[in-house]
């Protein structure tokens, strides 16, 4: 990107250039000009392909673009100038992609990239080699003779008859085609049947529907004739070649013969040449087994592969519907290419748009493989991975060198699978065709290319005595240029190359002059940002040629002014592809520069006291505090995804603009975080998810309750204040440290500032997922296994909190899943706990799913013999009256799934109008501060449809409108609110209903938390799990349980805890719309993350600024950036 401002000072807005077919939702192919102000975009039609590099001249009203790309008359570089538009360079481009573009000291324009000519030199051999396919056209014609059929002509054999019109009469022969082309040569040979032949004809192409301009020998004077509507055809049996002037791409042409010789016009026989090089994934649109074709274009597929018709592409195409456990090795299209001469290429793969089709919903990424020749040399082998995500059209660069010619011995082949590994329910791809083109050479250019914009035209003299051309001559073979930064008057170089003199990176001074910075690098060179002094490089390497410098893992800040590399902490663990600046708040609220990296990479290597961080190919540097963004402590925001380019502080706006996929959070937290009235705010605790304890990657809809194995975060909450005591616990599968030192598993205490667990007793392997505590002991449930004092525990476990030792324990629980879902103590001084969830018996005692454990006996008795089943959750209404939820039966057969028990009488009763509840019970929550009303959430078994109800003290309500099938809700609770919402039947004005978990609200996505004001339901809080989409909230911990005031506004003077729980045990990004509890706006500024990966497919969410996202949270504009 870069801000266009002309030389008078009109701002004409940000260029946008890279891989793309749309922004937004507008058309808009590799570049197009983005107004910051209005957030209008407007196309820069023109080129096809892909923009790697930008740069705006206010000097001379004009933008360099750069790239892989065909626009104009020019190839992979271009100038748009000031308000007139595209402009073609003197020297029409270069033969190989251009990378990185810049402006040296003297005004000359610095271009790099992996050329080794000009656009405008030489072209190769074989220009027009390639046949188009004839045979499989649909071929008409219009006044033909009733005894010659016009497929005669295309392949004609030794038996084959000449095509012939009506005696007299004008006519012509049509060919139809399901994929476009564009011809550069047409071959003729007339019929001279019965001295009978074409004298004239005219070439029609559509769907332009115009003539095309041919140029052809004139057999006397040798010279080349142009012709348009009368285009000579001799008469005799020799071909006629025709070269077409204009570059014309089309689907349909006729030949129309106006006049003749003899008693009618005819042919023998037409052929069709292109320059382009392709194989098509349709083998009937590659070329003939016939005119002389030795090693025709194929491809072969495996795999459900179906024909998908060409709608707004240039053809037909295979489109494969996959299942979410397909096989990558089993479902392929090879591409197998006629190369006529051994060279070098550039390779590009043609992907149709998905909103043609309508697939943009299930489009994924593909896994590109090519062999290139046959001799093994693995520089010619190559392994890339693509989107096909793109809503309109696009090619994309896969290859370019060297391609050995295709003969008896030996194909090249390009070979397209679905990449493994993507969790999805349906994946689409798609195969369309391969283009392969033979590249020229200019002696002199191998990477880099000086170009002086006062020179009208470019020569050979002008490239030799140029110093940086010189330089870029003197790399090794397949060398490449990556990133170019001008420095008042030093241009520094990254790249991959090699010479005698320099390695991947180097310093060119007064244009002449040459160094390399403190003795170069050792590997590959990628990204290289600026800041004053400090020059921020990013690659593939290791230490610095000349010597070591510990620390220099893929990344490094060179000092210009001192000529020494330094470290970033110890690196990166993987390649760094961008190094690209970023404004965040850091110290006292006031913006400072940081620099992002991204890459393939996994995590901040460790240094000093600081572990190895994960970070998922995005890590951002903090200069001011020499560390990594996650390892400085405070409440900070967190990132994750990709930036590729920025532009700072815009003309005429002031603002910044960022390009990427970038998930933004106003704070980074793992497992927990609190809530106050001062906003949200770290848990003091480095709370780690555990290692999943199976393989499973489903996140079904009550994993809480049944327990999936892949459950990690924090569960579930509760604290403990009586007898002058202030500790917190939380549960779940997760892993963090004790004030010594020690690892803490799954259960955690924090008593002031002191941290412990419950020891080594309880296995690694256990989730709790509930919590309870009487007069100081702590009963913990879930799947949880282990020994203590020598005795087997299963499913629940008890804790002397004061004591801070186990006690005597309760007998396991067994049978079923083994597995405790919900704990309530009942109120009052009888000791009694309830315990629920799935299980046969406790001890020794038959009481499927729900057992009451006494602590003044140690014992467990069943309540009533009349229920059993799974149990989910549970809920006093009062002392006597205990509510409880799930997959139950009624006197073993009937099915209920609410139900309530009487403790005082010792009986069970169905709940009032509960037949009217479609599935089970999952979560139960007081709807009235007197408990009379209830609300409940669950999962139909008639439909798999998630349902809310309440219940009013009468008769049960569904809320409206209903949500995605795909929810998960894990808690429910009613908060008074500061600002009445209109009025409703189910709730009050000053009520709302937080529903917590992943909830899918229609027209806007996934949230973690949403709130429902009785009509509707709005998102309130959104968690990110780095790298994977949307995460999820399981509950909401707080130190009071009710929440039903009178008054308008209730202060927070307690501490309010919101546990994080996801499927995948990675890091959570916790964004809130509104950050405190009580207050509601009603107006919504919710903030929505970029799309990473295959996340946010359709789900409709509107993008911020992102500057706006990172300098003001909770201060939105109107207005949204592009939506790529």
């Amino acid at each position: 990107m870069c801000s266009f401002q002309l030389s008078n000072g009109d701002m004409q807005g940000v260029v946008i250039g890279g891989n793309f077919t749309s922004l937004d939702g507008t058309q808009s192919k590799a570049v197009a000009l983005f107004n910051p102000n209005t957030t209008e975009i407007t196309p820069l039609d023109g080129i096809e392909g892909e923009v790697n590099a930008l740069y705006c001249d206010q000097e001379r009203d004009t933008v360099y673009v750069g790239g892989n790309f065909k626009g104009a008359n020019s190839t992979n570089a271009i100038a748009w100038v000031g308000t007139d538009g595209w402009t073609n360079l003197p020297f029409a481009g270069f033969n190989g992609p251009v990378k990185a573009i810049t402006k040296a000291s003297n005004g000359h324009i610095i271009f790099g990239g992996t050329f080794t000519g000009l656009g405008n030199s030489s072209t190769p051999n074989s220009s027009s080699s390639q046949v188009i396919n004839l045979s499989t056209a649909n071929i008409t014609d219009e006044n033909g003779s009733s005894g010659t059929d016009p497929k005669d002509i295309v392949c004609p054999g030794s038996s084959s008859t000449p095509w012939l019109l009506q005696d007299d009469t004008p006519g012509y022969w049509e060919a139809d085609f399901s994929f476009g082309f564009a011809p550069t040569k047409l071959k003729l040979r007339n019929t001279r049947q019965d001295g009978r032949g074409t004298k004239t004809f005219r070439f029609l192409a559509y769907p332009i529907n115009g003539i095309m301009n041919l140029t052809y020998v004139d057999p006397e004077s040798g010279n080349n004739v142009t012709c348009t509507s009368e285009c000579p055809l001799r008469d005799d049996e020799d071909y006629q070649d025709f070269t077409f002037v204009n570059r014309v791409g089309m689907n349909k042409f006729r030949i129309a013969i106006s006049d003749w010789y003899g008693s009618g016009g005819g042919l023998e026989s037409i052929e069709l040449f292109q320059s382009d090089v392709f194989a098509y994934a349709i083998t009937d649109f590659n070329e003939p087994k016939c005119g002389g074709v030795k090693n025709p274009a194929s491809a072969t597929h495996t795999g459900p592969w179906k024909v998908s018709p060409s709608l707004e592409s240039s053809s037909e195409y295979l489109t494969a519907e996959l299942n979410g456990d397909y096989n990558p090795e089993k479902i392929s299209v090879t591409f197998f290419p006629n190369i006529v001469e051994s060279g070098n290429y550039s390779v590009n793969i043609y992907t149709p748009g998905c909103q043609a089709d309508d697939t943009c919903a299930t489009r994924g990424r593909v896994n590109i493989t090519g062999v290139m020749s046959g001799d093994d040399d693995k520089d010619t082998n190559f392994t890339s991975t693509l989107y096909q995500t793109n809503d309109f059209d696009k090619y994309d660069q896969i290859y370019f060198g060297y391609i050995e010619k295709s003969s008896g011995s030996f194909t090249p082949s390009v070979t397209l699978r679905p990449l493994a590994g993507q969790d999805v329910d349906t994946l689409t791809i798609v195969a369309q065709r391969v283009e392969f083109t033979l590249t020229n050479s200019t002696d002199g250019l191998n990477g880099l290319f000086d170009f002086d914009p006062e020179q009208a035209v470019v020569n050979a003299t002008s490239i030799v005595n140029s110093p940086i051309n010189k330089l870029g001559a003197s790399f090794d073979r397949a060398s490449g240029v990556s990133v170019l930064v001008t420095d008042s008057n030093t241009t520094y170089v990254g790249g991959n190359f090699t010479s005698k003199d320099h390695d991947n990176i180097l310093a060119i001074i007064e244009n002449d002059d040459v160094k390399e910075p403190g003795g170069g690098l050792n590997g590959e060179v990628f990204a290289m940002y600026l800041n004053a002094t400090q020059l921020y490089v990013g690659g593939d390497f290791s230490n610095t040629e000349s010597g070591p410098v510990t620390g220099l893992d893929n990344v490094a800040v060179y000092d210009t002014k001192e000529d020494k590399w330094s470290a970033l902490g110890a690196g990166l663990n993987g390649p760094v592809m961008h190094a690209v600046p970023l404004i965040l708040n850091i110290t006292a609220n006031t913006p400072e520069l940081v620099i992002a990296f991204t890459g393939e990479f996994s995590s901040c290597n460790s240094f000093d006291n600081h572990d190895a961080i994960s970070v998922d190919g995005f890590a951002i540097w903090v200069a001011s505090r020499g560390n990594w963004l996650q390892n400085i402590d405070g409440n900070y925001p967190a990132f994750d995804g990709s930036l590729t380019a920025a532009v700072l502080d815009i003309p005429m706006d002031g603002g910044s603009l960022y390009a990427g996929a970038l998930s933004s959070a106003q704070l980074g937290t793992n497992g927990a975080a609190t809530l106050s009235d001062d906003g949200l705010g770290q848990f003091p605790l480095k709370i780690r998810a555990a290692t999943p304890s199976s393989n499973s990657s489903a996140l079904s809809r009550r994993d809480v309750t049944s327990f999936n194995k892949n459950t990690t975060g924090v569960v579930t909450g509760i604290f403990y204040d009586e007898n002058d005591y202030n500790i917190t616990i939380l549960a779940g599968h997760f892993t963090t440290e004790s004030t010594k030192g020690d690892t803490v598993q799954n259960i955690v205490l924090l008593d002031d500032d002191n941290v412990t667990g419950l020891g080594s007793d309880i296995s690694n392997g256990s989730t709790f997922v509930a919590l309870a505590v009487r007069n100081g002991i702590l009963f913990a449930g879930g799947d949880i296994s282990g020994a203590i004092d020598g005795t087997d525990i299963r499913g629940l476990v008890s804790y002397d909190l004061e004591a801070k030792s186990f006690n005597s324990q309760p007998a396991s629980v067994s049978g079923a899943n083994s597995t405790v879902a919900a704990i309530a103590v009942r109120p009052g001084d009888s000791g009694d706990v309830y315990v629920g969830g799935s299980f046969d018996t406790a001890g020794a005692l038959d009481c499927p799913g729900l057992c009451t454990y006494n602590v003044n006996s140690g014992q467990w008795n069943r309540p009533g013999s009349e229920l059993e089943g799974t149990v989910y959750s549970l809920l006093w209404l009062s002392k006597n009256q205990l509510v409880v939820g799930g997959d139950l039966r009624g006197n073993g057969s009937d099915q209920r799934f609410l139900a309530s028990w009487d403790a005082n009488s010792e009986s069970w009763s169905n709940f009032p109008g509960s037949e009217d509840i479609p599935g089970p019970v999952a979560v139960i929550s007081p709807g009235s501060i007197d408990y009379d009303q209830l609300w409940v959430a669950g999962t139909s078994l008639k439909d798999d449809s998630v349902f809310v109800m309440k219940y009013d003290g009468e008769k049960w309500h569904t809320a409206g409108p209903s949500l995605s099938s795909d929810t998960i809700i894990r808690g429910l609770q009613v908060f008074s609110v500061t600002e009445d919402h209109e009025a409703a039947d189910l709730l009050d004005k000053n009520q709302v209903l937080m529903l917590t978990g992943s909830i899918d609200i229609t027209g806007f996505g996934v949230a973690s938390a949403a709130l429902f004001n009785g009509t509707t339901y709005q998102p309130y809080a959104m968690t990110i799990k780095a790298g994977d989409g949307p995460g999820t909230i399981a509950g909401i911990f707080t130190q009071r349980n009710s929440f039903f005031k009178e008054e308008k506004h209730m202060a927070l003077g307690f501490v309010v805890l919101i546990g994080l729980a996801i499927a995948l045990g990675l890091m959570l990004l916790l964004v809130l719309c509104g950050i405190i509890l009580d207050r509601i706006r009603k107006k919504r500024e919710g903030y929505v993350p970029a799309p990473t990966s295959m996340y946010d497919r359709g789900s409709g969410m509107r993008h911020i600024p992102p500057h706006e996202l990172l300098e003001s949270l909770g201060h939105g504009r109107g207005g949204a950036p592009p939506r790529v």
